[in-house]
């Protein structure tokens, strides 16, 4: 049975282990061992966290299966947004599953939390960057009624990589 948890600071070291594992399973293979140590190192860092934790317009939600962290979320409203792209839109910044929960309908549980989070407080659409070649991802966003509708560059060390912006109106 599958559960969902708003996270806080308390939650720092969970947040870490399955940021960086997720991450890792993610982009690792397509990236230099010292681009995504480099990264990680500087993205999961205790303070950083801590940081996006307690940002005003941020929320970390964690997903649990069978009372094991098997996922999470971070969503971001109005001046947290990564970039202003939507004025009246919510950003799913982060949405991860850890390898051994895959396939289980555990990303779609924390998307259709974004989208009730997004009608609550009444916003008009939901936005998202999808690295060009995390092709499973965009598939799912496409499934869900999301639209490539922009992309934006993204760093790994000296690397330049592409996101492509997806939309859905709600």
């Amino acid at each position: 049975m599958s559960e969902i948890k708003k996270i806080d600071s308390t939650d720092l070291k969970q947040l870490q282990e399955i940021g960086i594992r997720t991450f890792t399973d993610t982009f690792g293979k397509d990236n230099t061992e010292e681009n995504l140590n480099n990264y990680l190192k500087s993205a999961y860092a205790d303070q950083v966290l801590i940081d996006e934790i307690n940002t005003k317009g941020s929320e970390f939600y964690f997903i649990y299966l069978n009372a094991r962290v098997a996922g999470y979320l971070k969503l971001n409203v109005g001046s947290a947004q990564t970039e202003t792209f939507a004025k009246n839109g919510l950003e799913i910044e982060r949405i991860y599953i850890d390898p051994d929960f895959k396939r289980k309908g555990l990303g779609k549980k924390l998307y259709e939390l974004a989208v009730k989070r997004a009608l609550e407080q009444s916003k008009d659409s939901i936005w998202l960057g999808v690295w060009e070649h995390n092709l499973a991802a965009m598939e799912f966003y496409k499934k869900m009624g999301f639209e490539k509708v922009g992309q934006h560059s993204f760093f790994m060390g000296e690397d330049e990589q592409i996101d492509f912006i997806m939309q859905k109106k709600i």
